[in-house]
This record gives C-alpha cells, sequence and structure tokens, in this order.
C-alpha cells in the first residue's frame, strides 16, 4: 500500500473545497492516515452513490436526511442518526431519498480518493 503520511491535526470544514463524485453527490476529506479516514458526503434528493465494493471497512453514520442503503443482498431505509457497518468486499450504495449528509469511516484509508 501507498502511505500518503497524515492530514492535518485541525481541518476546518470552512476551508476545504467540495469535491463532486457524482450527480448530486460531493465529499470532504476530513482527517486521515494510513490506518483511518473520516469523509463527509453531502447527497442533493436524488443523488446516488452507485453500487460497489472494496477491501476496507466502512462505517456510515447518517448525519441527516434519508437514504435507501443496499448492503449486499439487503436494503434497508435510514435516516439521520442512524449507522450501517459494511464489511470488506460486500456490494454496497445508497439513494438518497431526503437530502442529507453522511459520514463515511473507512479502515484502512481509501488510497483512491486521494488520486
Amino acid at each position: 500500500m501507498k502511505t500518503f503520511g497524515a492530514s492535518k491535526e485541525f481541518l476546518m470544514a470552512d476551508d476545504l473545497e467540495w469535491e463532486v463524485v457524482g450527480e448530486g453527490v460531493k465529499r470532504k476529506i476530513m482527517g486521515y492516515d494510513d490506518k483511518i479516514m473520516l469523509v463527509v458526503v453531502e447527497f442533493d434528493e436524488g443523488g446516488i452513490g452507485y453500487k460497489h465494493e472494496h477491501h476496507h471497512s466502512q462505517v456510515t453514520y447518517v448525519e441527516s436526511g434519508e437514504f435507501d442503503f443496499s448492503i449486499g443482498d439487503v436494503t434497508k431505509t435510514v435516516k439521520g442518526g442512524d449507522s450501517v457497518y459494511i464489511p470488506p468486499h460486500v456490494l454496497h450504495g445508497a439513494v438518497c431519498t431526503k437530502a442529507g449528509t453522511l459520514i463515511d469511516v473507512f479502515s484502512p484509508m481509501r488510497e483512491d480518493f486521494m488520486e
């Protein structure tokens, strides 16, 4: 694995640019080292986090909004205050049904987000 060092200790949201990652979906990387990464992902209503899989463990906290979240063959509606755990190599994705924000934590960090 390529190493990226670590982020600054303090990352102020207003100082970071949003990265558009899909129609109605944008993210900010809010802290990382080679072992962990935290990412804020903002969705417009109808925004799609297309189904994908990766070798990282992932925990997602729903800060706000409502999402139809699929993990493997199971789809459930999650809303502000809920969270999901996604094991490595499991197909997952989300469709935003009410505009909102997800907080994603990955271990190890997502090298592909850095390139």
